[in-house]
């Protein structure tokens, strides 16, 4: 039985398809960009559906809302090589690590493994001359995704949680306005990988466990420590967590990538990081560094006990281009992260 069963074995292999190759990694470090999401391999399939080997899943803790798009992400390192650990701010990526974010749509955010539509896939290259940022848009059919430089406007629709249907004017970023988000002392840098936002549970093939715990125990990290003793960001939607971690997770997420000391809106003077304690640079009875209609007329940041008075919730609230905040990547109003950020005003007590 076991000799027939080794003849059929090979009369099975004799015309199957060829094992698929891995991913691309020297055209991942070309100088030009591939001009089709298929040239880098990261998918076994056309339709960007199953990741190639190499490629590790992963979820962010308090993500970036978008529109309430669905996110796949996922992180490719070149063989034999590893991320390491910082405590404070994005790992140390090597050359050729790339970062995989695909946006996409359920027909109805109900039934979120349903019916799924993608709009657009994000890739993140750690070249040799550092981070380059790119998007591809998929067509129609879901079978094929392009290079748009310029970025793209895409009418997507989707039935939200209340059962209502919506509409939204999806925009891709263009090159420049990645760099905008992604700037870190005039340099582009990834956002999201940070311990504190790792430092969660994920629903593997093989069973939920800690992202640090499985990225170190499957080669990807090398320095972490135990989850225990790593920085963690609280779930902005775990009303188990305390109002205001989540409230300050939400605002890291959403805000603090443009409002740090060392980011594009520095200027500002508002700091929206978990880092930041002091008051004054979160917004606490702090004006506008320029009024404008951006101030609704309001006079402080945040007046604690007073979201309606405060220019931070005004702000989030709008969706009037120079007004809105954040100004890229929305169009529409995030009502239930709004609603956590009033509520922690609302429960400030004033210094």
């Amino acid at each position: 039985m076991k000799r027939l069963a080794a003849v059929l074995a090979a009369l099975l292999c004799v015309g199957a398809a060829p094992k698929p190759e891995g991913v691309a990694l020297e055209t991942l470090l070309a100088e030009a960009p591939a001009p089709k999401l298929a040239d880098y391999r990261l998918f076994k399939d056309t339709g960007g559906r199953t990741p190639n080997a190499g490629l590790t899943p992963y979820a962010l803790n308090t993500p970036l809302f978008s529109d309430y798009a669905e996110k796949f992400r996922f992180l490719y390192l070149p063989p034999g090589t590893k991320a390491r650990y910082r405590a404070d701010g994005v790992f140390e990526f090597p050359v050729g690590a790339t970062l995989v974010k695909t946006f996409a749509y359920p027909g109805d955010l109900r039934r979120p493994v349903d019916d799924i539509r993608y709009l657009e896939t994000r890739l993140l290259i750690r070249k040799r001359a550092g981070w380059v940022a790119l998007a591809y848009v998929w067509n129609a059919g879901q079978t094929d995704a392009v290079l748009k430089r310029a970025g793209a406007r895409l009418d997507a629709g989707f039935v939200d949680a209340k059962g209502q249907a919506r509409r939204v004017d999806y925009a891709v970023p263009n090159q420049n306005q990645c760099k905008e988000c992604h700037q870190l002392d005039k340099t582009l840098l990834p956002i999201g990988p940070k311990a504190r936002n790792l430092n969660g549970d994920f629903a593997y093939a093989g069973g939920t466990e800690n992202q640090l715990a499985h990225w170190t125990r499957t080669g990807v990290l090398a320095g972490a420590p135990r989850p225990a003793a790593a920085p963690r960001a609280a779930r902005w939607d775990d009303p188990k967590e305390p109002l205001e971690a989540r409230a300050r997770a939400y605002l890291d997420a959403n805000c603090a990538h443009c409002h740090g000391p060392r980011a594009i809106a520095s200027n500002s003077g508002l700091f929206l990081g978990l880092e930041e304690t002091r008051p004054p640079q979160l917004g606490v009875g702090k004006g506008p560094v320029a009024a404008g209609r951006g101030s609704g007329g309001l006079k402080v940041g945040i007046e604690p006990g007073h979201p309606d008075a405060s220019i931070l919730a005004y702000r989030m609230a709008s969706n009037e281009p120079g007004v809105m905040m954040p100004e890229l990547g929305r169009t529409l109003t995030h009502e239930e992260g709004l609603a956590l950020v009033r509520d922690w005003i609302a429960a400030m007590k004033a210094p």
